[in-house]
């Protein structure tokens, strides 16, 4: 394997997450997919059930909203993989930036979380991922989505969670050795252009 960090980046329905599985199935049979959803709501466990099935059945799963490198390297010391497939790092982040909330918080709450306070979360959490990517020996597929390509949001959680999540895949990015933006389905590999 000549690659140890993959970040696919893209918008919503641009065919990240089924090239992000089609990387992985030909790195191994052995793949780890790292699930950073949380079903709070229907609309979220149909997204997750569709995206359940869309996977083959032999990969394993490891449901980590948070902690994703400590949950990793537990499950890769328990049994090894070929490669760490991760969907996705939008999810994490928000996790993150939203961590300490209720599970139905209010609008008055939303608009009272702390950008410091979040940044900083997220960088704990990326900096122990990045860790335990370059310490381990398998490779890594992080899918993730470009969001600084449309409109402003027009409340503050909403340009508070597109800034972390821009500076999040800037910093995947820089540490990866391949980047693709897909786009309508087709994979554009930016880091090599």
């Amino acid at each position: 394997m000549n690659w140890h960090l993959t970040l696919v980046l893209g918008g919503a329905r641009s065919g990240k997450s089924s090239f992000a599985q089609r990387l992985a199935a030909q790195a191994g049979e052995r793949v780890l997919y790292v699930a950073t959803a949380e079903a709070r709501d229907e609309e979220m466990q149909t997204r997750i059930a569709a995206h359940q099935r869309a996977r083959p059945t032999g990969w394993r799963t490891l449901e980590a909203p948070l902690n994703v490198g400590l949950a990793v390297r537990a499950a890769m010391a328990e049994k090894p993989v070929d490669v760490v497939l991760l969907d996705c790092l939008t999810l994490l982040v928000s996790n993150r930036t939203l961590e300490g909330l209720s599970e139905s918080p209010s609008e008055e709450d939303l608009d009272k979380v702390d950008q410091t306070a979040a940044q900083a979360r997220v960088a704990t959490e990326l900096d122990d991922l990045l860790g335990t990517v370059q310490s381990g020996e398998a490779p890594w597929i992080v899918v993730s989505n470009e969001v600084g390509l449309g409109l402003v949001p027009p409340y503050p959680l909403g340009r508070i969670s597109r800034d972390l999540l821009g500076w999040a895949n800037q910093r995947l990015a820089a540490a990866a050795d391949r980047v693709y933006l897909m786009v309508a389905g087709l994979p554009v590999e930016i880091k090599a252009l």
